[in-house]
Formats: C-alpha cells, structure tokens, sequence
C-alpha cells in the first residue's frame, strides 16, 4: 500500500447531507436587496432553497455569500432527527448572532412553536415547501427593488451544487407510516409532479451544462401513483417511463431513495443498456421481519434477497447503496445477528447506518424495551466492520478496471477527486487521480484505470 490515505469515508447518516451555503455571485448593485441562505438538510430540501433563491433573484435581489452582506437572511432547516433539530437550531442562532435578521423555513418550521421558544428575535417562520410563505416574509423584511433591464428569471435558475450535477426532484411527501418517521407529518402525502415538467426541467439542466442529475423524492418508485399514472404532453407519469425518457437526454441518471416494488425490476434493463446509471439507493433500514414490522416498514426482507440476485441477473454491474438502523426499540441480539447475516448475503455495494434516537413526534418512541446507548454503539460499530470489510472486497475487485468517471474537483496540487458511476456525490466514496491531470477541468468525464483501492476509495490513471 502506498502512501495514499483514505480521503472520504462514506457517510453514515440516512438521509442527511452536510449544510450547504450558497456560492458566490457577482457583487450586488447600488440600492439592490440582498439575501443570504443557509441550507440545511438532504438533497430534498436543498432543491427547495435553490427554488427559493431563483424566485428571489427573479424579483431583483442578490444573493449574498456570507452573513455580513445580507439584509437578511433565509434558514432552510431540517426536522428529521433530534440531532439535527438542535443542528438546526444552532444555524438559526449562528445567524441571528451575525445578521441579526433571520427568516426560517424548512422541515422543522412546521413547529414554529418549537422554533420561536428558543430564538423568538427570528423574523418570521414557514414550514417545507411552502415558497409563497417564504417570499412574503422575505417582502416583509426587505422590500423587493426590481431593476426591468436587469432582473430577469436566470434561465437555469439558481444552484447550491456544483454546476455539472444536479438534484432533480419528482415528488413531494409520502404515503408510509414508518414510524419512527415524521417526514410525512412535516411535507405530507406523495404528490407528483407531471412527468412532462420534470423532462422539462432537466432538459434545461443539461443543456445549461448539466452532465449528471440525481432524481430525488421521498418514495422515488411511488412516483405517479397519487395520480394513477396518468399521461400528460406524451410522458407518462411512471418511474419506468420517467427513468427512460430521463435516460435519452444524455446525462448521467442517478435513482435515490427506491423502495423495493417489484416494478423496480423494469428499470434494472434501462441500467444494462446504459440510459439510466448502475445504481440504485434503497432505503432497507433492518433485515429481522419483527424488527422491520414494529418499524411499519412496507419492504419485506425474505423477499428483498430474491429481488437483489434478479437485478444482478440483469445487470451483474449494478450498485446496491442502502441505510440501515441499529439499537430501534425491541431490537434483540438475534434480532441484530440476523441483520448481520443478511448483510453477508446482500453483499450490499455502499452501506450507511446509524443508531436509533427518538425524534419528536414518532410513534417509535412509545414502543417498550428501548435499546441502551452503550448496546446501540456497539452494534453499530459491529455493523459498520463488517460493512467496510465487504467495500473493501468489492473495490479490490475493481483495480485493474477501466472506468468512466466524472471530475468533482481538482484542488492546487492538482488532485482531481472523481466519481465513478457506482458513487453519489457526498455520500459515497470518490476515485483520486493525482497525476496527468492538467488538462481536466471539473464536470469532466474521462476513462481511468483503477490502481489501488483502499476500504472506501480508489485511486486511477487517465487512460482516455
């Protein structure tokens, strides 16, 4: 082994993403309103900051890279878990302490109560998706001063990703009742957007430079099924169809947060013909059948077994990513050893876990014989040896490999840090090029040939 070290282990939370800021813009005019943004939250809910910001700049005002230069300033916030409540009320004070003037939306605004006990100076507080809400607080606090030859709605809108990859979300909400979930309490049930307005959408990303979109929702196989499926302008509101028509734009197309149907079976020939990626994230969450029952889970694991060697069958370079949950009230040894058990037989690709805790307003936390904390680390960190020990086996079989890749970043050594299509950004591992790279500019897709492989990283040589 050489002196690379493993840069960017995976991460282990189930839906979460580190909080993003918006990047910098030009410099406001004279007299223009500027806001600033904090995002908080998974890729859901960073789609919603980045409509929000493109209203706003449609309305003449600027977007502010740091606190100082803000009229005011927006907290997207997130309500999934205790941990991120009490992290999403930290932002929200962090701003208070440097701006002063602070508007709050998000997951967590569907308790305003909650909000304003802590931080009751904040300006005004919305819950998700409600942008109308929003843009009313925000006219409150800073009156728009629209320029008509300048402020024009920016013909790709506004985006707090890198600008060769994008989120692309299909729906709102969800019908389970999982339950230690409150998702569905805070944004509701499923509500799909037409088919023909997402195609739409992202043929607009792709042809502003767009090579990679990542389709979002909170049940992405559900998508259509509020409204039967109903066709509309010639697209079909399917995930099938979707998926497909998706697929012919030319772009990388990535599926998160899939649950296993059996129609999911019909997108799996898309993957082997090479329109949408090898890739599918699948919330499992346990493997016990007790376990998953006292959690409400629509999945069944008897039979997630047999649908994974099918999809294999079809496409034997498919990844499997999936998050799970350990010490959930109730959950015994056996219980746990069969989730290991299962785990040696998924032989899952990417793995994240994490430890149970009680969020406000889940029936989850009525349910008897709460797991100790101490039993919870220690099943995690049981869990995750065993899941590192099977990436690390599944990337050693990669070196040698010839691999398409798309460029994430290069850094002032000239490090390109790279994803292959078996990787999403941030939550999975990257593959490092770190010579022969200056010729490559971010948003690149090249051909690599894997030389070393660590538990959750690799690195390659530019062969294309």
């Amino acid at each position: 082994m050489s002196d690379r070290t493993n840069l960017n282990p995976p991460d282990l939370r189930p839906d979460l993403a580190p909080h993003a800021r918006l990047a910098q813009h030009a410099p406001a005019r004279a007299g223009q309103p500027t806001i600033g943004m904090v995002s908080l939250g998974c890729p859901k809910a960073l789609v919603d900051s980045e409509r929000i910001l493109t209203r706003l700049r449609a309305e003449g005002y600027a977007i502010s890279p740091d606190y100082a230069g803000a009229d005011a300033v927006i907290v997207n916030t997130c309500g999934f878990l205790d941990s991120a409540r009490a992290e999403s009320l930290d932002a929200i004070g962090e701003a208070l302490s440097e701006n002063g003037r602070v508007i709050v939306t998000g997951c967590l605004g569907a308790e305003p109560e909650y909000i304003t006990g802590t931080h009751p100076r904040v300006m005004a507080v919305t819950g998700p998706h409600q942008y109308e809400q929003v843009l009313d607080a925000v006219h409150r606090a800073v009156p728009p001063a629209p320029d008509p030859f300048i402020d024009l709605l920016p013909a790709s809108g506004v985006s707090l990703t890198p600008r060769h990859y994008s989120y692309l979300k299909i729906s709102e909400g969800c019908n389970h009742k999982c339950k230690f979930c409150i998702i569905p309490d805070m944004r509701g049930r499923l509500v799909s957007r037409p088919a023909h307005a997402i195609l739409r959408e992202a043929e607009k990303l792709v042809t502003a430079g767009v090579r990679e979109l990542l389709v979002i929702s909170q049940d992405t196989s559900a998508y259509g099924v509020d409204i039967k499926h109903a066709s509309d302008r010639g697209h079909r509101a399917h995930i099938t169809d979707l998926a497909r028509d998706l697929g012919s734009l030319g772009a990388w197309v990535r599926l998160h947060y899939v649950y296993p149907y059996p129609h999911v079976r019909e997108i799996i020939p898309l993957m082997a013909d090479g329109l949408v990626l090898p890739y599918l994230d699948i919330p499992f969450q346990h493997a016990h059948p007790d376990t998953l029952k006292r959690m409400a889970r629509p999945a069944h694991a008897e039979r997630t077994l047999d649908r994974i060697a099918e999809w294999r069958g079809i496409c034997p370079d498919i990844t499997l990513r999936s998050t799970f949950i350990v010490g959930y009230p109730g959950e015994t040894e056996e219980e746990f050893q069969t989730l290991l058990d299962w785990l040696d037989e998924a032989q899952l690709d990417r793995v994240g876990c994490f430890q149970y805790e009680n969020v406000k307003g889940a029936r989850s936390n009525d349910l008897p014989d709460h797991v100790p904390d101490d039993v919870k680390a220690d099943r995690w960190d049981r869990f995750m040896e065993k899941a590192q020990a099977i990436s690390a086996a599944k990337l050693a079989v990669k070196v040698g490999q010839r691999l398409d890749v798309i460029v994430d970043d290069i850094d002032s050594d000239g490090i390109a840090t790279c994803r292959t299509k078996a990787d999403a950004p941030e939550i999975d591992g990257n593959l490092f090029i770190d010579e022969g790279t200056a010729t490559l500019s971010v948003g690149d897709i090249v051909t690599v040939q894997v030389d070393e492989a660590s538990e959750y990283d690799l690195w390659g040589q530019i062969i294309a």
